[in-house]
């Protein structure tokens, strides 16, 4: 019985308050708990009928419970659903419901669950926060951030640094690149019986692969609105670049203007805070701008993050592209750089560049790291 009235329960809850004649919640302290989440879920999704919502208040009249605030609501949305249901409401009160006072008042925006899609909204809606907000907003994105590159750091290294070589031994004696099994098989010879005890009079270390030939790998970033997942990935893995000794790195963003982050790259949180989403492209503008930046061509990467949607002229971007090309450096066009690497783009550009001898293509972070280390190889 127990169970049915559970499962009767979450049918109420998908239905909503209109279907309360039909199937009441039963008394009790856990019917009561979904009683407090019809009401935390009817104060979202209400938004959905408009204008008819106004004439159901209407005939509903007084009967309603006490009328929940921003900060209630969101306090009683962490007290009654799991981590990841919460994180689903807060998306769909921000993107659905223009619940934008989620991200206006600092209460609020103190509840919020820090994580890539409350990142996206923030950078989206920055322009509306002031003071308070603004500060809290700005620590909400260096901890996104971070976590980011966190995950994603380690890979980066090795990829640059190089795996373990277990067939070299190195000079450098690091508990870290200790070979156990080498030491322990050079030194058999070397067991004392009486004692039982292995003498080790050589201990040998693996060997890592260095590879530290000065790259400049310029980042140049397309912020048109269609782009966002790729501007926070392109921001992350430019911050880790620039912690690297063999890359000098450069970040540029651009619109229809181009604007140099250079010397912002290794924080996050400036580079991401200034990215202004939306408007139109200029991408042959902005890798005129990069051109400018290659003084050694055959040891420079041009990192071109953009869906290739052009708006100041493609024959102006072909004819800067091969210049880049034809000087040596090498030339990446990225459609896309996320974690899902699910790209939309201008395919007809993309086959014009990629004939042209640039490479193009989608890529995950990971890849990209994998890809350049192996290029800078």
């Amino acid at each position: 019985m127990a169970d049915e009235q559970e499962i009767l329960n979450r049918w109420r809850l998908v239905l909503g308050k209109y279907a309360s004649g039909q199937i009441p919640f039963s008394s009790g302290a856990v019917n009561l708990k979904f009683m407090d989440m019809e009401n935390v879920l009817d104060y979202l999704y209400s938004r959905e009928y408009g204008d008819e919502q106004e004439i159901r208040k209407d005939r509903r009249g007084g009967s309603d419970g006490s009328q929940l605030t921003v900060p209630d609501w969101l306090h009683q949305v962490k007290k009654l659903f799991p981590r990841r249901t919460v994180e689903i409401l807060e998306r769909h009160a921000l993107e659905k419901y223009g619940m934008t006072e989620l991200l206006t008042d600092p209460e609020v925006l103190r509840r919020l669950e820090p994580n890539k899609e409350l990142l996206k909204t923030i950078l989206e809606l920055k322009h509306m926060m002031k003071g308070e907000v603004l500060s809290l907003a700005r620590e909400i994105v260096r901890k996104v951030a971070e976590e980011i590159a966190r995950k994603l750091e380690q890979e980066v290294r090795v990829s640059f640094f190089g795996q373990i070589n277990r067939n070299a031994s190195s000079p450098v004696k690091s508990a870290r690149n200790l070979d156990m099994k080498k030491t322990i098989q050079r030194n058999l010879k070397n067991y004392d019986r009486e004692r039982q005890q292995l003498v080790l009079k050589n201990v040998y270390f693996n060997s890592r692969m260095k590879k530290y030939n000065q790259w400049r790998v310029i980042v140049c970033v397309d912020e048109s609105g269609s782009m966002l997942d790729s501007v926070i990935h392109s921001a992350i893995m430019a911050g880790i670049f620039a912690r690297l000794p063999m890359l000098d790195t450069k970040l540029v963003i651009f619109d229809t203007n181009v604007v140099d982050l250079s010397g912002y790259v290794e924080d996050p949180v400036e580079t991401l805070m200034s990215v202004q989403l939306g408007g139109g492209t200029n991408i042959a503008g902005a890798l005129g701008y990069c051109e400018g930046l290659i003084d050694f061509p055959f040891r420079t990467m041009v990192v071109l993050v953009t869906d290739l949607y052009e708006g100041g002229g493609y024959q102006r971007l072909y004819s800067t592209a091969k210049g880049i090309i034809e000087s040596g450096a090498k030339l990446v066009v990225l459609t896309a750089l996320d974690m899902d690497a699910n790209p939309n783009y201008d395919r007809n550009a993309a086959q014009t560049l990629s004939d042209m001898g640039a490479f193009v293509g989608a890529m995950t972070p990971e890849e990209l790291a994998g890809w350049m280390g192996k290029i800078i190889a």
